[in-house]
């Protein structure tokens, strides 16, 4: 794989990484814990979840933390095929590893994850919407590959 391969996964996961981490510092600095409050039309509000998604499995983040470095080499080791090549999937992984390791580092470092972000769902963080977009990207990415291989009109 050459160096410019490298190049768009690796930026993605950097700037989704550094931005949830300072999010995240910032909310834990300037929020008090359960402060709710709305900020151009959007709710926030400030807690602390020790498990996953929605608060499922709580005392387990640190778990949850391991799982997710798991995940990263499993990426890691999978992009060095050739079928997991191209502009879709290098993007698609980029916001996956990018929102799996600014959440594993809270669940590591402090055994739980700051989210902030209210949404119909429940409280979110921006990794968590890193990992939604990798999620998109990545059924995106499978769906132009199948129309490629029907040669319809992607070619």
């Amino acid at each position: 794989m050459r160096k410019k391969d490298y190049m768009l996964f690796y930026t993605i996961a950097i700037i989704v990484i550094l931005i949830d981490q300072i999010s995240k510092n910032l909310v834990r600095i300037f929020i008090d814990m359960n402060e709710r409050f709305t900020w151009l039309g959007m709710e926030f509000t400030h807690i602390e979840n020790s498990g996953m998604a929605g608060g499922l499995f709580p005392g387990n983040a640190r778990l949850f933390g391991v799982i997710a470095v798991l995940f990263v080499i499993f990426v890691l080791y999978i992009r060095k095929t050739e079928d997991w090549k191209g502009l879709l999937i290098d993007s698609s992984f980029g916001f996956l590893v990018g929102g799996a390791i600014g959440n594993a580092i809270d669940r590591l470092l402090f055994g739980q994850v700051t989210d902030f972000i209210v949404r119909s769902g429940g409280v979110l963080n921006l990794a968590d919407h890193a990992i939604e977009i990798g999620i998109l990207l990545l059924i995106l990415s499978v769906i132009v590959d199948w129309l490629k291989s029907k040669k319809w009109v992607l070619k």
